[in-house]
């Protein structure tokens, strides 16, 4: 199967959302080849000492959209793992902030190696976090 085939049946429900999902709070919400979106609901117990959401929290949720987008242009029998991970964190997030967006799209998928960017917004559309991520690819086991 390939990984956007495998994303679009976790989209549908065919196949189970990562357990980290729940616990944080967020979800794959639209997929596309070589495009993902996540929607993430920061809740107060996100939150760091300071008041605001942890930045864990909105990294993970872009380390999922960044990851997922290069899953979605790999091939039946291709393998990948992130090698390189950057976030920006440009607004602080709190639980007033509601509902975020996660997209990710793919800058470059070479033979061996997957580029991904994604931008965090808010619902009136202001960017919250941007990041990028690197991923070797490689042949998947057994295949």
């Amino acid at each position: 199967m390939s990984g956007l085939d495998m994303l679009r049946k976790m989209l549908s429900g065919e196949l189970p959302a990562p357990p980290i999902s729940k616990t944080l709070s967020f979800s794959l919400s639209e997929v596309d080849e070589g495009r993902v979106v996540f929607r993430g609901m920061p809740k107060e117990e996100h939150l760091n000492p300071a008041g605001t959401i942890h930045g864990g929290w909105t990294a993970t949720i872009m380390d999922s959209a960044l990851a997922c987008v290069v899953q979605s242009v790999l091939k039946q029998g291709e393998a990948f793992t992130t090698t390189e991970f950057k976030v920006n964190l440009i607004r602080p997030i709190t639980p007033e902030t509601g509902e975020v967006a996660c997209e990710a799209k793919i800058v470059s998928r070479g033979r061996t190696i997957g580029v991904s960017e994604c931008r965090v917004t808010d619902s009136r559309g202001r960017l919250m976090a941007f990041g990028t991520e690197t991923c070797s690819i490689f042949p998947a086991r057994g295949a």
